[in-house]
């Protein structure tokens, strides 16, 4: 095979990890986020991004003029040697002082710009984190739910920070191409060809770092699954969270395995990269050299032969060195803003995905209160790529002002059913109707601030007591008075009396003198938050799972008080806390198997009854 055949078979896009390398084409199409992204760093601050342009468009002309203060320099030194005696020195002190001044005014540019990239790339990575996180919450629970999405939004997440750089490198290309077209038209006047000269030399390094940084993030891209793994196992080998199951069942052993069976593939994969990246780097860079070194020479020569004098000699050597080194820099960075580009692709394209559920653009008002409840009709849910419906030919009505009980195995949908009625998701097919109008002709944000919910597995925050609580009505956080009163109600002001702090503890591990709770001590926590609520419809998904018979008890006496003239839902395994409501539903594979009072479906002797009478038996 002839050698350039050999060389640029090796740039051939190839796949990495089973994932299609990226070309040329594609880096390039990603340039057109540069706009877009250097839109976004003029609205997270015009000042500074103004003041860093004019401070970069002003270094930019100081290398033409370091260079020709220096051929004044020489020249002025060479006359004066020949003319010992004849002349003051006045006119060289003056060029040096003015060359001085250059070199402090340059320095003194660096440091604002630095300034200005820094502070600008703070707010930049602050600003992208705030907008990831709001249209995070936007979109649908149903999106969440999904590895894909997950993938997309890890990306992203990824981004928020990265970006400083990629701001660091638009600008600074920005900055090198003024600097090139200061430095390029004295060269032309010297010589074009030795341009010509320059770009040939270094467009094989440009094509060899091109080609691998699209070998570089087509390896990341494909990796980003068993990234996040390997974040979740790093997390999970290292968490207050799961020590206590990692040392009784000995994971710790099965985890490391996986985490360096992981980490060292991708290692082996990055090292092969990398490998190659330096060989072939150092062999276009003597490719870049003899291209400089032949220019260099035929400027001696000219030199030599009286044809330019010595200062100029030393104006168009630095000339064109300087003119290497920027166009080297420009082309790899070039690549380097292409990679960025694409990586900034994965954050836009997070950007652009929508949710499902959107509100009308003419919303009902929501009732307050509310009269007649919520109806069922023929509801049916699938989650996505799932071929089995999780609820199907669901029939029934949840009356103002009544509690419900849903009762059934694992798996049998009651929580579904309860994401359908608080609209985290929207019928697969069916309707529910509130007051008589489908869900979805309310405003979804105002259903959900009439909806208190509590799920079994609700979230842990590290935060204090005080805003652990208040999440129910985030809004109404400073309310000290509504704070207190939500925990008293939820019995968890006791605990948190006892605590060092008492409502200004931080709780949870996490953070510094935080103060961890006992599953039962969580869960009142969570309760207040059904009362700091104050919804008209309360769903509590076993609320009292991990308290135990006396606080059990204790709780459903001020659940009875929190639900009075309220629509509650209570989602339970325990059938005393079951027979409370005014109506139980069976749900079975997604089913309405039966429906009706403790007494009703035990007369019916059915599924609720062999339920009731299996867990009553022990406590025989």
């Amino acid at each position: 095979m002839p050698f350039w055949s050999t060389i640029f078979s090796n740039f051939k896009p190839k796949s990495t990890n089973g994932k299609p390398a990226t070309t040329f084409k594609d880096r390039v199409s990603a340039l057109k986020n540069v706009p877009a992204f250097l839109r976004l760093i003029w609205q997270t601050s015009p000042t500074m991004a103004a003041g860093n342009m004019a401070i970069r468009i002003i270094r930019a002309a100081i290398p033409l003029a370091m260079l020709q203060v220096a051929r004044l320099i020489i020249d002025e030194v060479i006359f004066l040697t020949q003319h010992s005696g004849q002349y003051s020195h006045s006119h060289l002190f003056n060029l040096v002082l003015l060359e001085f001044g250059l070199a402090v005014f340059s320095d003194l540019l660096n440091r604002a710009g630095a300034l200005l990239d820094s502070l600008l790339g703070d707010l930049l990575a602050n600003t992208t984190s705030v907008q990831l996180m709001q249209h995070a919450a936007s979109l649908d629970l149903a999106q969440f739910e999904d590895a894909n999405f997950y993938d997309k939004l890890e990306r992203a997440r990824r981004q928020t920070l990265s970006r400083t750089v990629l701001m660091a490198q638009v600008l600074g290309q920005m900055q090198d191409f003024i600097t090139l077209a200061f430095l390029a038209v004295g060269l032309i006047s010297f010589n074009p060809w030795l341009i010509l000269l320059l770009i040939i030399a270094v467009i094989p390094a440009f094509l060899g770092e091109s080609h691998f940084n699209e070998r570089s993030y087509s390896l990341v891209h494909g990796w980003t699954p068993e990234r996040r793994e390997l974040d979740y196992l790093r997390m999970t080998g290292a968490s207050d969270e799961t020590a206590k199951e990692i040392k009784i069942f000995g994971l710790s052993d099965f985890l490391i395995d996986r985490f360096q069976e992981l980490s060292n593939k991708f290692y082996q994969d990055n090292k092969k990269l990398a490998i190659k990246r330096a060989g072939w780097g150092t062999f276009f860079a003597a490719l870049g050299s003899a291209g400089y070194y032949a220019a260099y020479v035929f400027i001696i020569i000219r030199a030599v032969n009286g044809n330019i004098s010595i200062g100029d000699l030393t104006f168009y050597a630095g000339s064109f060195a300087r003119m290497r080194s920027l166009l080297e820099g420009i082309l790899n960075r070039f690549s380097g803003i292409a990679e960025g580009a694409l990586y900034l692709q994965d954050f836009f394209d997070f950007f652009q995905i929508k949710p499902h559920i959107i509100p009308n653009t003419q919303t009902r008002p929501f009732p307050k209160p509310i009269k007649e409840g919520f109806i069922f009709d023929n509801v049916g849910f699938q989650y996505a790529n799932s071929e089995k419906w999780a609820i199907r030919n669901l029939n029934f009505t949840l009356q103002a002002g009544e509690k419900l009980a849903l009762v059934g195995e694992n798996g049998a949908g009651k929580t579904t059913l309860v994401k359908l009625l608080s609209r985290l998701y929207d019928p697969t097919e069916g309707r529910i109707l509130l007051d008589g109008y489908d869900l979805r002709d309310y405003n979804p944000e105002d259903l959900r601030k009439e909806i208190g919910v509590i799920f079994q597995d609700f979230v842990r925050f590290q935060m204090t007591a005080s805003h652990n609580i208040a999440v129910g009505r985030i809004e109404e956080k400073q309310n000290e008075t509504r704070i207190r009163s939500s925990a008293a109600q939820s019995l968890a002001d006791t605990l948190i009396n006892k605590l060092p702090d008492g409502y200004n503890q931080m709780i949870g591990r996490r953070f510094a003198k935080g103060v961890d709770l006992s599953g039962g001590e969580w869960q009142k926590i969570a309760l207040g938050r059904a009362y700091m609520r104050d919804a008209q419809l309360l769903i509590l998904d076993e609320p009292t799972a991990a308290l135990d018979a006396r606080a059990e008890h204790e709780v459903f006496q001020r659940f009875a008080e929190l639900t009075h003239g309220k629509t509650a839902v209570l989602i339970s395994h325990r059938f005393s806390t079951v027979r409370m409501a005014d109506r139980i539903l069976v749900i079975e594979q997604g089913k309405l198997l039966e429906i009706g009072s403790h007494h009703e479906l035990l007369a019916l002797n059915g599924r609720y009854a062999e339920l009731f009478n299996l867990q009553a038996k022990g406590y025989q």
